[in-house]
This record gives C-alpha cells, structure tokens and sequence, in this order.
C-alpha cells in the first residue's frame, strides 16, 4: 500500500526541525525510532541510518522512554508507533507537541483508517505512514517532514474524519466554525485552500498572491488558532464542514 503523498508544500513551522531550510552542507536529519518490535525498529535503522543526510540517533521500545531520549538527542523527526505496552504513541506524541521546540512526529501505523491516527494528527503529528510502505517512501516521508511538509492527503484526512461518531462531529465542527470565524476573510480563504490540499502556489495562484504573502498567511492562522501544523488548519476545515464552511 502506498503512502499518502504531502498536498502542499512547506510553510514557517513551529518546530526547529522545520525552521531551517536545509542545503546539502545541513547536518544530517536526526531521527528518532519509538516501535515495540524491535523488528520493526532494525528495518527502519538498517534503511534509514545508511543514508547521508538521516543519523539515527536514538530508539525506544514504549512511549514512556521518548521524552528522555528526546532531551537528550534532540531530534528533528520522531518516527513513534501506535500501540505500546505501557505508554502508546498517542499519549506520547500528545506530550511531546505541548513542549517548545518539540521535534516533528510521523505516525507509524499498520491501519490506513485508524481512529487513533486521527487523534495523534489532532495533537500535533505532522502525518503518518504506514508500516508496509515502500522504503523510498518513509525515506521521502521523513525528509519531508524535516523540511516542514506534513505526509497527509486530503482524501486520507477526510477518510479518517468520517470514523469519528456524529456526536463529536457536531461538538468539533461548532468548536471549528467558532475559531475560523476568528480570521479575517483572507485567512479564511488561505485556510479554506488549505483544507483542500492546494499547495502554496495553488493557492496563490488562486487568490491572486504571492507565494510568500500565502506562506504569511498560514503562519498567521497557526498563530492565531494555536495550532502546530498544516495538517491541523485542513482538520478544522473538514470539522467545520468542509472547504466553503469557513467562508
């Protein structure tokens, strides 16, 4: 199975492993492996670790051991499985990205459509991938993220969404509606494009601006909303109901 490609590009991030654009002299992407199979954990060293521009720098077996290894090796990317014995990768992930400086976080998840991918992405994973994708793949899935571009599709977004029963659906969406009202019209639009999966010069193509004038508006709605990520914008867009629901 494939892994869901990036629908846009990169944006200022709130992490420092994405605040830098990297060039071919950058120190190396340093990549943290939380798994409890440590299968799992030698097949992602052995393709990642011989690459020059990935070191891995550390591995854990449970969520319990990430924040330690994360102040001590300072990762860029946190590569953290879902289900753990003792601590899980969602409460991990939900710890890590409340922290200043904390370091991106992709998902790693045999299912595509699991409810719990869902509330990792709420708290701040810059997307997921799946377990049996391609090497090439989680290669470019986690240099993508270093570069601060989430691994998250539309479709898969809205895929995910539609677990979630109706209850929490309307909590969400009122929740959405009310913090999108909080922008001004542009920055509706600018979301609103982003909830689509347009990339940045898409969306500046569309709404007539710069590429950089879009990259300021997104930076605004992730301060101004309190969100991590770009993902997070296109989960409020669909809990508002939809590209057009936040006009």
């Amino acid at each position: 199975m494939n892994a869901p490609q990036p629908p846009h590009g990169p944006e200022p991030s709130h992490s420092p492993g994405a605040q830098a654009q990297r060039s071919p002299e950058a120190r190396p992407i340093r990549v943290l492996l939380v798994d409890d199979d440590p299968l799992v954990r030698a097949g992602l060293s052995f393709m990642l670790g011989g690459l020059p521009d990935i070191r891995i720098v550390g591995e854990a077996a449970d969520g319990s051991e990430v924040t330690a290894l994360v102040d001590r090796h300072a990762p860029d990317v946190v590569l953290m499985d879902i289900r753990m014995p003792s601590v899980d990768g969602l409460a991990a992930t939900e710890e890590l990205r409340r922290r200043e400086g904390a370091p991106e976080v992709v998902v790693l998840t045999t299912f595509h459509a699991d409810e719990q991918v869902l509330r990792a992405l709420r708290a701040g994973a810059a997307g997921f991938v799946l377990k049996d994708t391609p090497p090439a793949e989680i290669v470019a899935a986690v240099r993508r993220v270093a570069a601060g571009e989430p691994v998250l599709s539309p479709a898969v977004t809205q895929q995910l969404i539609t677990r979630v029963t109706e209850r929490e659906r309307d909590t969400r969406g009122d929740r959405a509606r009310a913090l999108l009202a909080a922008l001004n019209d542009r920055e509706r639009e600018v979301a609103g494009c982003v909830g689509r999966g347009q990339s940045n010069a898409e969306i500046a193509g569309a709404l007539y601006m710069s590429v950089a004038t879009v990259k300021t508006h997104v930076s605004r709605i992730l301060t101004k909303l309190g969100l991590n990520n770009r993902v997070q914008i296109a989960l409020l867009v669909h809990d508002a109901g939809g590209p057009g629901a936040e006009a």
